[in-house]
């Protein structure tokens, strides 16, 4: 026979559980921790991007935004008009960015040779510096670049990470709105295939 657990039991075992979720939230880590839980569904191989979306589906890209890169530079994404362009919007204060990024980074450290094959990142944190921090404490090399200005409605989902896969005829050619892991043979073979 199963005993009952004490009503002052419950309580504490209550209080700790509330006082652990009340420390990661003040001291800002439930950011990473979420992050790390969600590191570990995509090792599942359950999360994977959507490829080829049908022709008849595929949707004009818009170059018409400005972006500035991780060290000042700005670049008018009209200059990768004809270029394959690995597009992904996310912030350091969301968890399923953080989970998806190690995958993009390891993608990009696979592909970043390819001829014309374009990795854009966009942080769309309000603090910059903040960005610019995780990105080097993470040890991520793939470029990052920051918004000036307005984001075309055509990738504006509402939700983060969004990624876009841009072809060389200007088409969007893949759209994930969420996380995925990005680090898949069928991925790779597909952004060399564009």
């Amino acid at each position: 026979m199963k005993k009952k657990k004490s009503a002052k039991r419950n309580i504490i075992e209550w209080l700790i559980i509330i006082g652990t979720i009340a420390v990661l939230y003040f001291t800002g880590l439930y950011t990473e921790v979420i992050g790390k839980m969600q590191q570990v569904m995509l090792l599942t191989g359950l999360m994977q991007p959507e490829i080829n979306i049908p022709v008849s589906q595929q949707q004009n890209a818009d170059y018409n935004f400005s972006i500035t890169s991780f060290d000042n530079k700005p670049l008018d994404f009209e200059t990768l008009r004809g270029k394959k362009v690995f597009l992904n919007f996310w912030a350091s204060w969301c968890p399923p960015c953080r989970a998806e990024m190690p995958t993009i980074e390891k993608l990009y450290s696979k592909v970043k040779n390819e001829k014309d094959l374009n990795f854009v990142l966009v942080s769309l944190d309000s603090d910059t510096a903040k960005a610019k921090r995780f990105i080097k404490e993470e040890g991520f090399s793939f470029p990052v670049y920051f918004l000036n200005g307005y984001l075309p409605a055509i990738y504006n989902s509402g939700t983060i990470p969004s990624t876009f896969v841009i072809s060389p005829n200007g088409k969007i050619v893949s759209k994930e709105i969420g996380m995925a892991d990005y680090d898949t043979d069928r991925f790779i073979k597909f952004l060399k295939g564009l």
